[in-house]
């Protein structure tokens, strides 16, 4: 299970970073101002995911 955390978090954070580049390339581009809403959902609700996969890992898997 922990090999699973240790696997999803840096994916997490890769499709955060991805999410973040598309917005800021959508308003260099002076892109729709929907899209860029859109993008900024995205990009919370990804980090708020890793957030609760670091925390999860570090109380489950964690040293004691």
């Amino acid at each position: 299970m922990a090999d699973i955390v240790n696997f999803l978090i840096p994916a997490g954070l890769a499709a955060v970073v991805v999410v973040l580049l598309l917005g800021i390339w959508n308003m260099f581009r002076n892109g729709p101002a929907n899209r860029s809403q859109m993008l900024m959902r995205w990009r919370v609700g990804l980090q708020f995911l890793v957030i609760v996969l670091v925390m999860g890992g570090l109380y489950f898997f964690g040293s004691r």
